[in-house]
């Protein structure tokens, strides 16, 4: 019995190990991603940090990555930056990759 207790546990730690890497490797492409944003709208680097912070939180808004996607893409149509919803989806597809390496590699 305390055989299978123990891999209980042991699947119950990875499993929670695995979802606080999700979250973290999405936090960190928000992150990305709205400092890619925040580059094709000219903002100061205090304003892109304060962006690429805004893009995290409105990835709490719903689930997926709608919410994002759409700020984004709304922010820069408004700033006047030529760019569709393919593009914005293919830098989020991008920075996700980066997000991974960066976390996975200690950077």
């Amino acid at each position: 019995m305390t055989d299978f207790k123990d891999r209980e546990r042991a699947e119950e730690a990875k499993f929670a190990m695995d979802e606080d890497t999700a979250f973290r490797v999405a936090a960190r492409r928000n992150r990305l991603l709205g400092q890619w944003a925040a580059e094709k709208m000219a903002l100061t680097p205090e304003e892109a940090d304060a962006y690429g912070k805004a893009v995290v939180q409105a990835d709490f808004e719903e689930a997926g990555d709608e919410d994002v996607i759409r700020k984004v893409l709304g922010d820069l149509t408004a700033a006047g930056v030529e760019v569709d919803e393919a593009g914005v989806r293919a830098a989020l597809e991008e920075k996700s990759i980066e997000a991974r390496r960066q976390l996975m590699g200690g950077v």
